[in-house]
């Protein structure tokens, strides 16, 4: 039997890094995806294929004679670990491990800060528990899909690999090992364009810098924190109601906030400002920061000025549709 299984990509809209301490943040999936096709093996043997996972920044470094390439998580194309992880963790779960073929295919590069990596881990999961005639709960392959990304990059949260399993627009939070997800009715579309820039750092190492600025200025760092709360509640109420112009503000107020965190860039900032002055209603980083993604909330009228004047600061933009649906899987061909 070969099957294929899918998940999408994400943007945090409020919420990131403050999410690690407790507070609320609200993410939703895009209409950009992972594909991962698993066919059954009766010899035992894995073998995986990643043809089209782009990688928007690579270091490469010569050290007598030897050639050492490097991405946001200091593999040659990471994905496969997270392919090899979701497999040992999916086999370990269900008890038994089968020999599969795995294509993945991507429509998201990696290590843009769009969820990529979670959506590897879902849809991998997923399809390769399929294939041995497994069909896992949505909560099991998110909790698997985490368990994951955190053996993978020794800290997550559950944010992405929830969104990208579950899919739509949730309000996500994680306080004492325990998850609360809330799916959210928004009331409005949402036209968003989003703009990339060369990451600077990897997403572990912005998490821990944070970490070390709240601990070392609690009143400071902690309160910034706790605003940021305080703002993803308000858009929640400003997303039910459908009011694109409340949401747009706060998403300038939290990109604020996270720029004194210390996670924005300049090239981040550039592209945010350049976005409302060619008329976003709000403008943000989205993700962990230190280069990565920005988004920009536009008009109807106004998406094709926006876009257009962000490319001349961006590596690539790109237009998505919001709160599509989380993984599927489907049947190929069957033996």
């Amino acid at each position: 039997m070969k099957v294929v299984a899918s998940a999408p990509g994400k943007v945090t809209l409020f919420g990131e890094h403050a999410v690690v301490y407790g507070q609320p943040a609200i993410v939703t999936s895009i209409s950009r995806r992972v594909y991962v096709y698993a066919e059954l093996r009766s010899d035992g043997v894995i073998k995986i294929e990643a043809r089209d996972l782009r990688v928007p920044g690579v270091i490469v470094t010569y050290r007598e004679g030897e050639v050492t390439v490097e991405t946001e998580y200091g593999l040659v194309l990471p994905a496969i670990s997270y392919l090899n992880k979701a497999i040992e963790l999916t086999s370990s779960y269900l008890g038994s491990r089968h020999g599969v073929n795995l294509v993945v295919r991507s429509e998201m590069p990696v290590g843009a800060g769009l969820g990529t990596s979670a959506a590897v881990a879902v849809a991998t999961v997923a399809a390769y528990a399929y294939s041995g005639g497994y069909e896992l709960s949505k909560e099991e392959i998110a909790r698997l899909g985490w368990e994951v990304e955190k053996a993978v990059q020794g800290v997550a949260s559950p944010m992405d690999t929830s969104i990208a399993t579950f899919g739509g627009f949730m309000r996500i939070r994680y306080s004492g090992g325990s998850i609360e997800r809330e799916f959210l009715k928004v009331g409005v579309d949402l036209p968003i364009v989003i703009a990339y820039v060369e990451r600077e750092a990897r997403t572990r190492d912005m998490v821990l810098a944070v970490r070390d600025r709240v601990t070392k200025y609690p009143e400071i760092y902690g309160r910034i924190i706790e605003v940021i709360g305080e703002v993803t509640s308000r858009a929640e109420v400003a997303l039910r109601r459908g009011d694109l112009y409340e949401v747009g503000h706060l998403m300038n107020v939290n990109h604020g906030l996270l720029d004194a965190l210390g996670v924005s860039t300049r090239r981040l900032n550039e592209v945010v400002y350049a976005a409302r002055s060619s008329g976003a209603l709000g403008a943000k980083l989205t993700g962990a920061g230190g280069g990565g993604c920005a988004i920009a909330l536009t008009k109807p009228e106004s998406a094709d000025s926006v876009e257009t004047v962000v490319r001349f600061l961006s590596d690539f933009t790109m237009r998505t549709t919001l709160g599509v649906e989380g993984v599927r899987v489907e049947v190929v061909e069957k033996s």
